[in-house]
């Protein structure tokens, strides 16, 4: 548990030591103007939480879920040698830089970026989904004490990972600013070549988890089976479905699932009929608990449907926040200037400090009132963050309202003109971020982890992720419909490159309202979910697989 987490926490730094000032990077570095340089990071960063689906399909299938995070950490540390050497070997970096030090790359020296990026990206699809999935396989959940040990994992798991986004966020922004970017990618390629050599150092203590094939072929053969039998009726009796007679499921490494009633059409991929054999082929018949492998998967689409909207108000802090922070008054004292990009640290704190609050104080006293040992179920962990995020939009909005009003008062419109206004007035909008970031994000690890069959749980972990990728590609359409419908007939738009004379501001509200929106749909959607039988922690669970939200 101790090794995964911090090899995470090396990677998050590594991660974050990039994506926190990249979008600066492509300003300044790339030449890029506001728009296609928050697009690019927010493509990107929306490419590291789609490639986990690849490492969690090898992972879960083929490779098991250790060789998976080594084989593709070594690819992530290619990436970043790449990346350190387009930015300090001479040749590929740009000479052209004219005033204010931006430059104009060749295409070719804008291309070894990019492929040094989305090998990164590549290298990040093996990471996530597994790591976090690996540190709570070595929790037997036989042993009562190793159990109750796991319900706390999620948290510190993601505590140690804001670690690492701490040091980025600081020390990484810093020497990228004031020393340069060679070293300030450097040091994340040196960081993430140590965490591989720990990794392996733990080898003989790992309990590993045996790999059940291809999750996807599994699905397949439910959907195929069931529309071969699509006229044959369920019996009333669930006990004559098809299933093992023996204790163990044909799935290697997974228990059996018990029936549930939801989606009781696939249930036809199970029923027994003359035609079927003794050696029936999977493609036809197919046993109970690979048939509720697939509505397991299937109940958990809405769930990760609905925090997308999440993701990409999440990913305004790489974004919109520092370049919000760009126009701000940055001085910290007569000689120094933080970067707007090192106070999404305040987004990392704010994560510190919930962590232990959110695991110490409010789980044991909410459970004091609903006897539950995780306190609130997950769905409402995850609901609460939902909530507490429309609130981070609107402490941004407020900002940029008071921005605003400044530069009217002081006519400051020109593009380089800083607002006398401290950067510092951003810490709540990051900090409230932070605060949804425990309920919502951890929140999700967990639920995706617990309620994902035991042989697709790198996938469904994968699955979580995707929805911060999406958020990110919203965030990138939102941009683009906002410019282009916002500068027709010659006005200058919402996010201009002078946001000086642009409405940051009504892009935050645009945020909260969606935010709100997808809440009222997320509180219909968790009404509707049921736990899976296994998840027996939850003693106030009704009829056979609980309703309880």
């Amino acid at each position: 548990m101790v090794d995964g987490s911090a090899n995470e926490c090396c990677e998050r730094l590594a991660y974050y030591g990039m994506s926190t000032n990249l979008v600066n990077y492509m300003k300044t570095r790339l030449g890029q103007v506001n728009s296609v340089a928050s697009n690019n990071v927010t493509n990107w960063q929306g490419t590291c939480y789609i490639t986990p689906l690849i490492g969690a399909f090898f992972a879960d299938a083929y490779m098991g879920r250790f060789w998976t995070i080594a084989i593709f950490m070594i690819i992530y540390i290619f990436g970043l040698a790449l990346l350190t050497m387009a930015s300090s070997v001479k040749g590929l970096v740009p000479t052209s830089c004219g005033d204010k030090d931006v430059c104009h790359p060749t295409d070719a020296q804008a291309a070894v970026v990019f492929v040094a990026l989305y090998l990164i990206a590549l290298g990040t699809g093996g990471i996530k989904p597994c790591v976090s999935s690996f540190g709570a396989d070595q929790f037997d959940e036989n042993d009562e004490r190793e159990k109750k040990s796991k319900s706390s994992f999620f948290n510190w798991f993601y505590f140690s990972i804001n670690i690492g986004a701490l040091v980025a966020s600081t020390v990484l922004v810093y020497v990228q600013t004031h020393v340069g970017w060679g070293w300030g990618f450097g040091i994340p390629a040196v960081v993430m070549a140590i965490a591989v050599g720990s990794f392996f150092v733990g080898t003989p203590l790992y309990r590993h988890q045996k790999p059940g094939g291809s999750p996807l072929t599994r699905i397949a053969q439910v959907l195929v089976a069931c529309a071969r039998k699509w006229n044959v009726a369920v019996p009333a009796d669930k006990s004559r479905l098809h299933e093992t007679v023996d204790g163990e499921s044909v799935i290697e490494g997974s228990r059996k699932l018990e029936h549930s009633e939801q989606l009781a059409c696939l249930d036809r991929a199970a029923v027994v009929t003359a035609e079927d054999g003794a050696e029936a082929s999977p493609w036809r018949l197919c046993s109970v608990t690979q048939v509720e492998e697939l509505k397991s998967v299937i109940r958990l689409l809405p769930i990760w449907a609905s925090g997308i909207v999440f993701a990409a108000v999440y990913s305004q802090m790489s974004t919109m926040f520092v370049l919000q922070g760009n126009t701000l008054d940055q001085s910290m004292g007569p000689r120094f200037k933080i970067p707007s990009a090192t106070l999404s640290m305040v987004d990392t704190i704010s994560v510190i400090v919930w962590v232990p609050v959110y695991d110490r104080a409010i789980v044991p006293l909410v459970r004091s009132y609903t006897g539950r040992p995780r306190g609130f179920t997950q769905l409402q962990r995850m609901g609460i963050g939902l909530v507490v995020s429309i609130f981070s939009m609107v402490a941004a909005g407020v900002l940029d309202i008071v921005r605003l009003r400044a530069i009217a008062r002081h006519g400051l419109y020109g593009e380089d003109d800083i607002v006398p206004i401290s950067i510092f007035w951003q810490i709540p909008q990051y900090f409230i971020i932070g605060c949804a970031e425990v309920f919502t994000f951890v929140g999700q690890l967990e639920f995706f982890y617990d309620q994902a069959p035991d042989a697709m749980r790198s996938m469904c972990s994968a699955l979580s992720l995707t929805t911060v990728a999406l958020g990110n590609y919203l965030s990138t359409v939102l941009v683009t419909i906002v410019t282009h419908i916002t500068t027709r007939h010659g006005r200058i738009g919402w996010i201009p490159e002078n946001l000086n004379r642009g409405h940051l501001d009504y892009f935050f509200w645009l945020l909260a309202v969606l935010s709100l929106l997808n809440f009222l749909a997320y509180l219909v959607i968790a009404s509707w979910y049921k736990y899976k039988k296994t998840a027996d922690d939850y003693p106030g669970a009704k009829g056979e697989h609980g309703t309880e939200h």
